[in-house]
């Protein structure tokens, strides 16, 4: 699919288009409402502040977008791709500091490097983080340093297949003995599933073209 967005049109859509407010309950394609409502209940009542950096990069041959695979000996989320980020800690500013930080910490990215421009609605994941995905545009070249023990690799993904509902996949997964969907987005070798999937998700639709979008609701 073409996506021959400029960055202010990114900017715009983001303004223009507010993300739907949702949480990983809502993309439970088949779920009854009481096993959404059960699942809810099962998330934790103190909400854990959280912020991510949608890095999109701004290459000569297109957009991307900059996704890390977390180090497989982590006691959480261990290999699992995501964005940059983290708790918000109470020396932030906001979520836009929190991001920043995390995305230099994690990835060497200098706050100085990344135009924020818009950002997505919270994200409530089951374990109770309230994510903010905060979206900045990032300029080439990149002189990333990945923390050690935490952050095995970073990639890029192109912007167009994110915002291609073809790419949009799901996958099935039972819980108490009931089968339900969650998002899923292949690149590569890899699958980018949960929460991150879900926002990109979200961040696709936003940007569609109204031709692509119809076609993800057939």
């Amino acid at each position: 699919m073409d996506f021959p967005f400029t960055r202010a049109d990114i900017r715009d859509a983001l303004g223009r288009e507010p993300s739907p407010p949702v949480d990983d309950m809502l993309w439970l394609g088949n779920a009854t409402p009481e096993l959404r409502q059960r699942i809810r209940a099962r998330i934790p009542e103190r909400r854990i502040p959280a912020a991510v950096l949608v890095p999109l990069i701004e290459r000569p041959s297109g957009w991307t977008v900059l996704l890390t695979q977390r180090a497989t000996d982590l006691l959480h989320h261990a290999g699992q791709v995501s964005f940059p980020g983290g708790r918000i800690e109470s020396d932030d500013h906001d979520a836009e500091a929190a991001a920043l930080r995390e995305a230099d910490e994690e990835v060497g990215l200098q706050p100085a490097k990344v135009r924020v421009i818009g950002q997505l609605r919270p994200y409530l994941t089951r374990t109770g983080f309230h994510i903010t995905p905060i979206v900045g545009v990032v300029s080439p070249p990149l002189a990333l340093e990945l923390a050690p023990g935490e952050v095995a690799e970073a990639f890029e993904v192109p912007l167009a297949d994110i915002v291609d509902p073809r790419n949009h996949l799901r996958h099935e997964i039972v819980i108490e003995g009931r089968a339900y969907f969650t998002h899923v987005i292949p690149s590569d070798n890899r699958f980018i599933w949960g929460a991150t999937a879900a926002m990109l998700v979200i961040l696709g639709r936003i940007l569609a073209p109204p031709e692509a979008a119809a076609v993800d609701e057939t």
